[in-house]
């Protein structure tokens, strides 16, 4: 036998239940096979929309193993960082930033959301996750014995730390840090007061947000060797995966809808996460008319960077999505030049200084969602954003610079939306 056939197998774990078995082999190959125990409970956890008792083609995506090359399948590639902590991560392990089964075994512990990946023995290997060719070849994967893991979707060095007297420390692998404390960005200046400035200013619009915080950097401990800017804050957000100690399972919209990172911008639309939510979601209408207020509010805020992985749900009960709260709303025409469009599309296009009151009522007809129960909610957005936004900003720390574009924005805007 050659090396190439060499497998490790993870067991996928979620809120106590065996999901199914991950074999990763020397080739890039990856299958997942999910276990009869768990296909055939109807109470079963959520592990994805996709494969909720509820959704139309479960039965047949659990009925086969999930079969990929290099890439892990979506729903798990998307549980890993991208860009900067990617790159350290790989780095740290010795490894390509391609080899999803390395990174995904070594940050199985402190994956968002509730799923655990956890290296199994060869022994323990049920008989119907490997053929007996590759069962004789199974060994189990080596996962470094670091002490500091952190899995956290996204592109920029960003943290699960741990609050103690006003002191953040990294947390432990498999220990649950609460916060997620994102450090300044190498590219752009001022990241976190321009985050923390428009995540203010959304709340006060009537979007649900979590706690954030500005941290001082010197109250960060234990952070890895990094390059940082010479500023002062981090920008911290409590995480919503996490309560008491507990696990909350969350995806977001790129897992629900299948689509690797790198289409988070493509092949999707506000049209089809807004039916999702009205389709699926505990409180459908009480959702897609938070998700319209967050439509807006990105749109205000001159926030183009709201793709699929910027939308997400949680599983409060373990089996039913809700739409989280919001995150990652930050003033991106700042930094981007003469930036016009939103992330995805919207009705019928995605230039902020176009969009209308009218652009709305067509996105609620083509997602099926009746407009008299939107139309009150974008209203009333506009109305807290006039009625409170200018005085805010005048007192909240975004970079002077920044303000004034904000401003600028504002008044470019279709009448509608002109604050």
């Amino acid at each position: 036998m050659t090396n190439g056939d060499t497998v490790s197998v993870l067991e996928l774990t979620l809120h106590g239940a065996t999901v199914g078995y991950l074999a990763g082999y020397r080739d890039g190959r990856t299958i997942l096979t999910f276990t009869p125990e768990f296909v055939s409970n109807d109470a079963r956890p959520t592990f994805s929309l996709i494969t909720h008792p509820n959704s139309p083609k479960a039965a047949d995506i659990l009925a086969k193993p999930w079969v990929k090359r290099q890439k892990l399948h979506p729903v798990l590639s998307n549980l890993l960082p991208e860009g900067a902590l990617r790159d350290y991560l790989a780095q740290a392990l010795k490894t390509h930033t391609d080899n999803e089964f390395e990174l995904f075994a070594y940050l199985g512990r402190d994956l968002p959301g509730a799923l655990i990946a956890t290296a199994i023995e060869p022994n323990a290997i049920p008989d119907y996750v490997l053929d007996d060719t590759a069962k004789a070849n199974a060994v189990k994967t080596v996962v470094q014995d670091e002490k500091k893991h952190f899995s956290l979707a996204g592109v920029q060095m960003k943290f699960s730390m741990r609050e103690k007297d006003g002191r953040y420390q990294v947390a432990e692998t498999g220990a649950l840090g609460d916060w997620i404390i994102k450090t300044p960005s190498t590219t752009h200046k001022h990241v976190p007061l321009n985050e923390f400035t428009a995540m203010r200013l959304a709340e006060l619009a009537g979007v649900t947000i979590p706690d954030i915080r500005l941290v001082e950097m010197d109250k960060l401990e234990q952070l890895p060797a990094i390059n940082l800017p010479d500023e002062e804050y981090a920008f911290a957000i409590r995480r919503f995966d996490r309560q008491d100690g507990v696990r909350i399972h969350m995806e977001d919209f790129a897992q629900i809808l299948v689509k690797y990172p790198q289409d988070k911008y493509r092949s999707a639309n506000y049209q089809q996460i807004g039916k999702i939510l009205y389709d699926f979601a505990e409180d459908g209408l009480g959702d897609v008319q938070q998700f319209a207020r967050r439509l807006l509010v990105n749109i205000l805020l001159a926030n183009g960077d709201a793709h699929l992985k910027n939308w997400s749900v949680i599983y409060p009960d373990t089996v039913t999505p809700t739409l989280s709260p919001a995150y990652d709303i930050v003033t991106t025409r700042v930094y981007m030049g003469d930036e016009r469009e939103f992330a995805l599309n919207l009705g019928k296009g995605k230039n902020w200084y176009e969009a209308s009151m009218a652009q709305f009522e067509y996105w609620a007809g083509k997602a099926n969602i009746p407009w008299r129960a939107i139309r009150p909610h974008l209203l009333d957005t506009m109305e807290k954003a006039r009625g409170l936004w200018p005085d805010a900003l005048k007192d909240l720390p975004m970079d002077d610079a920044h303000k004034a574009g904000l401003t600028e924005h504002w008044q470019n805007l279709h009448p509608d939306f002109r604050i």
